[in-house]
């Protein structure tokens, strides 16, 4: 697989600096796993894409993001290979919305107070970090996982 290329200009803003050093972090785990020529193709093009933008440009951490980002959907929709924390992070944000609303309106209406909503967002959220984790140690015993958040 490409690699990105060096930037020693860089390190003057920390929030750019920060991105490329994690695709940079994300394109040495993926060394590591088994990947299909589609996959490293892509990978290959996203890089070459983000190695043409300039540093300076004003879309170039949104841009190194996006890069990471459509990386990180590729490789588990078609490998099941996911970060480390990825179903946790997934599963909280719905357990807060599948669970925690429809909760929290069921506790609301049976008190009569509306204004107590808000209570099942937490518990939505606990319910969604413990079914994440399950599946994130799946993951992690199946060797799915990439050393890589």
């Amino acid at each position: 697989m490409k690699q990105l290329i060096s930037r020693p200009d860089i390190s003057e803003n920390v929030k750019a600096s920060n991105a490329y050093q994690s695709l940079g972090k994300l394109l040495n785990a993926l060394e590591s796993k088994e990947l299909s020529m589609e996959t490293k193709d892509f990978i290959n093009q996203e890089v070459n894409q983000l190695n043409s933008i300039l540093t300076n440009d004003q879309y170039f951490i949104k841009a190194t993001k996006s890069k990471e980002n459509n990386i990180i959907k590729l490789v588990e929709k078609k490998h099941k290979i996911v970060p480390k924390n990825y179903y946790k992070k997934l599963w909280m944000v719905l357990g807060m919305s599948a669970f925690g609303i429809p909760m929290g309106v069921a506790f609301g209406l049976s008190i009569g107070n509306l204004g107590m909503l808000g209570i099942g967002l937490p518990i939505g959220m606990g319910i969604g970090v413990a079914a994440g984790t399950v599946m994130d140690n799946k993951a992690f015993k199946e060797g799915r996982q990439l050393d890589f958040e």
